[in-house]
């Protein structure tokens, strides 16, 4: 699979994978500042996500499996990789069955673990706006806003992935493939699974304002990740790159020059 992508600077690579109902937009500034640090910065759109390949299936083996792909054909042979949330997933079990070709791991506000339901509002919010029908932006930003309690950094995140519909049709759609999203949310709530270990170093980031990872879990990732650093950085929510940057650029670029 092909995977959209942009790249910045050069040197030596590093992979960014973004989140749930994400893409490639939400992590431009940060690759750019990484970027000037000497560092072929590449953002990618993982499938179902932004401009890449929509497909039915969905899971981490075909993430990982989309991610080797994209280190062939872009003649990469090792990198550092960065994800957040779903992509911290698909990052760690890369790492796990590649080894090989991951320099250093960083993973933003996740854990290896199977999570409960945390979006079974969104969906419903995203299904209710009925895009396809919707006369205007606004029109979709008032159900959205009405189904989610006016909670803004989460309404605010998805409209980012709201476009105008293709091909001469009325009303708009999302970036992302809502319907295979949905389906396929118990296995994006998986946890991973490994008979190997990652023996390198690897950054976790934790939002002090958020519970992904916690005192109960973090001992899959020391069975896992025996090499592991954490950090946690103060006043941030789920969405730490984007609340906190300078406090979160900090933190991967001396990770990664360290």
């Amino acid at each position: 699979m092909k995977l959209n992508h942009k790249k910045f600077g050069e040197g030596f690579p590093v992979i960014i994978l973004h989140g749930l109902l994400g893409s490639l937009d939400n992590w431009q500034t940060i690759a750019k500042h990484i970027s000037g640090v000497s560092y072929a910065t590449y953002i990618l759109d993982q499938r179902n996500h932004g401009r890449s390949p929509h497909t039915d299936e969905f899971n981490y083996d075909l993430l990982s499996n989309d991610l080797l792909e994209f280190f062939e054909q872009e003649e990469i042979e090792r990198a550092h990789i960065i994800g957040h949330s779903m992509g911290g997933k698909a990052a760690m079990k890369f790492a796990l069955e590649h080894s090989d070709r991951v320099s250093k791991l960083i993973v933003v506000d996740v854990a290896p673990v199977q999570y409960e339901d945390r979006h079974s509002e969104v969906f419903n919010a995203l299904f209710a706006a009925d895009v396809s029908h919707a006369n205007s932006r606004e029109e979709v930003e008032k159900v959205l806003r009405e189904k989610l309690d006016n909670d803004e950094t989460t309404v605010q995140f998805l409209l980012k992935s709201l476009t105008r519909a293709e091909n001469g049709q009325r009303g708009f759609q999302w970036r992302f493939n809502l319907d295979s999203l949905s389906k396929n949310y118990s296995k994006i709530s998986a946890a991973i699974t490994s008979s190997k270990q990652f023996a390198g170093e690897v950054l976790f980031i934790k939002d002090e304002k958020s519970s992904y990872i916690n005192a109960e879990n973090f001992d899959s990732i020391e069975k896992l990740f025996p090499k592991n650093k954490l950090v946690e950085i103060k006043g941030a929510g789920h969405w730490v790159h984007a609340e906190k940057p300078q406090e979160f650029l900090k933190e991967v670029i001396s990770f990664l020059e360290s």
